[in-house]
């Protein structure tokens, strides 16, 4: 790679180079390039407010190598009056990998947002549902729905609390997905974060919602056309795969009306999942197998709001877990 290249010409080519050859997920391909088109922005506007004035000069695009670790700082500055420090995080993180990247090709020889302390950032702790809460919204149905679409919300619902898929994941299943009539058990082939495949159980309740909605899917077609996604395994009322906004809304809806939580979201149910999976005794490393996690670390968050179940396996295994006995003197 040309190390002249100019900052947006860098960007543009590590963008390309994690959707082609890392083949990264849509999301992580847009998220990179949003905040990295944040820093372009900034470079152009500073240069451009150094050559205000001096019409004979004509300065050229920033080189890549050019950027150093005080335009970081001055860039951070900036974002540290409008930003969250979880935004700024993610910014600097991002600065980091593609200048790393740039390093290994020559186009820098040190990586100066290495030098970036990232900001504090506070992370709040997952939300979740009480298992009454989660059996009221499982078995919520909404009014004036009709009978394949409220079927088809409650299989969806059953999936994303009982096996803990992201949004996304249950958004992208298809009907070959799907394995309702395995002697092994019932199951679903999940894509996940980064293109990688999974296998997920699927329980009783969410197998019979699933068939309880297959039987009514072939009435959800396009009302002038007739037309259906024949590979989605969820689709709207008029025959195309579900989107994840529509899902989102849906279980906003269910959260309302069931428990009274207009604030519910999917990952509130993937959360849910995993939290009452800890609370039954299931070990860390088969909820990050369920979830898909790529680091134990993520599935260990689960841990902070899963007190009442390490305080009975306290009360029931520590010798000292309960008072000794009063004896009368």
């Amino acid at each position: 790679m040309d190390a002249r290249i100019t900052v947006e010409l860098a960007i543009d080519a590590f963008v390309s180079y994690l959707a082609t050859e890392r083949r990264a997920s849509a999301h992580t391909v847009s998220a990179y390039a949003s905040d990295l088109a944040s820093l372009a922005a900034f470079v152009a506007e500073h240069d451009a407010s150094r050559s205000f004035g001096r019409e004979s000069e004509t300065r050229a695009p920033r080189e890549a190598r050019a950027v150093d670790v005080y335009t970081l700082r001055s860039w951070l500055g900036k974002l540290a009056r409008t930003h969250a420090p979880s935004s700024v995080a993610r910014k600097i993180a991002a600065v980091r990998t593609w200048m790393r990247w740039l390093r290994k090709r020559g186009v820098l020889k040190t990586n100066p947002a290495e030098e970036l302390a990232s900001p504090k950032v506070r992370k709040g702790l997952p939300t979740f549902l009480s298992v009454d809460a989660a059996k009221e919204v499982m078995e919520t149905e909404a009014p004036n729905a009709s009978e394949a679409g409220a079927l088809r919300d409650r299989a969806m619902l059953e999936v994303l609390y009982g096996s803990g898929l992201r949004v996304s994941e249950l958004a992208g299943l298809s009907r070959g997905d799907v394995a309702l009539d395995s002697l092994d058990g019932a199951t679903a082939r999940v894509l996940g974060k980064g293109n990688k495949e999974r296998i997920v159980p699927l329980g009783a309740k969410c197998v019979d919602a699933i068939r309880a909605y297959l039987a009514q899917r072939p009435s959800m077609v396009h009302p002038k056309t007739g037309a259906q996604d024949a590979t989605a395994l969820f689709v709207s009322a008029r025959g195309a795969r579900i989107g994840v906004r529509a899902i989102q809304t849906m279980v906003q809806k269910m959260g309302a009306l069931g428990a009274g939580r207009a604030d519910l979201h999917p990952h509130a149910l993937r959360h849910t999942c995993a939290t009452h999976m800890l609370d039954g005794g299931a070990d860390l490393r088969a909820i990050q197998e369920l979830l898909g996690h790529a680091s134990l670390t993520t599935t260990q968050r689960y841990t902070h709001v899963s007190m009442d179940h390490l305080m009975r396996v306290y009360d029931a295994a520590h010798p000292l877990a309960r008072l000794a006995p009063k004896y009368d003197k």
